[in-house]
């Protein structure tokens, strides 16, 4: 009988710590540097004590905690259900009340210069992962002063790419940039091909000299890799453990991504001057390419399966939820055959 005690007692420690693989802290993943995200200007002015007028108000709509958590706008369950999961007027915020501050409708947020034409983009991976990235531009006659709705954006995304190469922990890849003048916003969205989670940005952009007939625009500028160190301590996300040196993403090659290749594919914008063409993800034409691109992942778990919520909390393997699931749903039931053999032994 003490054999049977004992075993089952280890049984059910083991199922309790097999349980445990399935859970775990929220990790944080980055945001766009380059032109700067709304999210990433605020935390690089300081989120005690931010400069710009925008900032100030977004940190007083959000508090201060938000924008130390600068790289973690998401959605855990997206599945690519973009446009279904977030209402207008809250895209900058990716629908998380959290990060209020960052819909809020006003045309003196800090912004970068953008030129039409080609352009290198970047994007701070504080957690790489695969994944595909889809930028969009404002169209022509977009007011700031009023909240961004997904019909400010142009239907189809003007770049995209998928597992583009690192560079000193910055994603970079190449995109066209439509023709426009005055003040912009492009929005980006990383989704991840690993897990259900997507990641989203507004970056405010000013083309030329005209910033829309309002005041000068204060430049934005993005986070030093001193000051978003320095702020690790503040924030109250993980980095699941990955850093500027994941081995699956080749966070510290210069070439694309050696786990999954890199594809990159530009297209204008609807209504840019270069005309649309249909094409490959998201109807976009397919321009330039950084290295073949091999077998695409798998499909990723449905929107709002509990498997998808455990990945894009953990930043895990996808096999990991359901090996920790399975393993301790066994164990869990030869637990109840011990305990019950006992106790009709003992009865």
């Amino acid at each position: 009988m003490t054999s049977r005690r004992t075993a089952a007692a280890v049984t059910a420690g083991t199922v309790l710590a097999l349980s445990g693989l399935a859970a775990g802290p929220a990790s944080a993943h980055g945001s766009m540097t380059d032109p700067v995200s709304r999210v990433s200007a605020c935390y690089a002015e300081g989120p005690e004590s931010p400069r710009s007028e925008a900032c100030k108000a977004a940190v007083a709509a959000s508090g201060a905690q938000a924008f130390y958590d600068w790289n973690a706008v998401n959605i855990a369950n997206a599945a690519g259900k973009h446009r279904e999961l977030i209402p207008d007027g809250k895209l900058c915020s990716a629908g998380n009340d959290k990060y209020r501050g960052l819909d809020l409708a006003r045309a003196d947020w800090p912004a970068s210069g953008m030129k039409s034409g080609a352009h290198s983009f970047r994007y701070k991976g504080t957690a790489p992962h695969r994944g595909s990235f889809e930028l969009y531009v404002t169209k022509d006659g977009y007011d700031p002063s009023k909240p961004l709705t997904w019909s400010d954006l142009e239907e189809r995304p003007f770049a995209t790419v998928t597992n583009p190469r690192m560079e000193s922990g910055d994603y970079v890849f190449e995109g066209t940039v439509p023709n426009r003048s005055g003040r912009h916003l492009i929005y980006s969205i990383w989704q991840r091909s690993d897990s259900p989670e997507a990641f989203y940005t507004c970056s405010d952009v000013v083309f030329g000299q005209d910033n829309g007939g309002t005041a000068p625009a204060p430049t934005a500028s993005a986070p030093s890799d001193e000051q978003i160190e320095a702020g690790q301590d503040e924030s109250s996300v993980e980095h699941g453990g990955h850093g500027d040196a994941d081995p699956a993403t080749g966070a510290e090659e210069t070439a694309a991504a050696p786990a999954a290749g890199g594809s990159a594919t530009t297209a204008p914008a609807q209504g840019s001057a270069q005309g649309s063409t249909e094409g490959s993800t998201g109807g976009a034409a397919q321009e330039s390419t950084e290295a073949p691109a091999q077998e695409p992942d798998g499909p990723a778990p449905a929107a709002g399966s509990g498997s998808g919520e455990r990945l894009a909390e953990t930043g895990g393997d996808a096999a990991t939820p359901y090996l920790a699931i399975g393993g301790a749903a066994v164990l869990a039931v030869g637990a109840a055959v011990l305990f019950g053999t006992t106790h009709r032994r003992r009865a």
